[in-house]
């Protein structure tokens, strides 16, 4: 995993890369994992990694789509149960749940790419006292705060960390 995201033109594409950096280092925590794996909580705190990666995917689609595009998200938005996030239920493999962070990542890169100034507000009246650019660093904070988590509940599962695995 390169240290450092690259020199960028603008921005956008630095803020872009910083959040596809942690993305990867999420993505990492659960390489090579199995399902079971997946949903231990091998720790104090009730999380795990899967229930992570499904809170991290909902929370950036509540912000990127809903909070900053204003389409709407029946289900996700307005958050009905928020605790709903971090439980994994049948369908939430470890396949099912990077596909979607994936596809995630694509809608986020598809919005800002229509947002000509990171100043703009969000088009949700109830989030436009926040700009393009708030949202984007704020999702940049959720992810690497829980990309500690997936780290630390990763190394009690098996002793390795988002940094010794390699992921795509």
């Amino acid at each position: 995993m390169p240290s450092f995201v690259p020199p960028v033109p603008d921005e956008r594409t630095a803020l872009l890369g910083y959040l596809d950096k942690q993305r990867v280092g999420l993505r990492n925590a659960v390489r090579g994992l199995d399902d079971e794996q997946l949903a231990k909580v091998p720790s104090a705190s009730a999380l795990s990694l899967g229930g992570l990666l499904k809170h991290v995917t909902r929370s950036e689609r509540r912000w990127v789509q809903a909070g900053l595009a204003g389409l709407p998200l029946p289900g996700l938005w307005p958050i009905v149960d928020f605790e709903s996030d971090f439980v994994l239920t049948a369908t939430d493999t470890a396949e099912f749940l990077l596909a979607d962070y994936a596809a995630c990542a694509r809608e986020t890169e598809d919005v800002l790419s229509g947002v000509a100034d990171l100043g703009a507000p969000c088009a949700l009246p109830e989030a436009a006292h926040w700009s393009a650019r708030w949202v984007l660093l704020h999702v940049i904070e959720e992810t690497a705060r829980h990309g500690g988590h997936a780290d630390i509940i990763r190394e009690s599962l098996d002793g390795r960390t988002a940094g010794t695995l390699d992921a795509p």
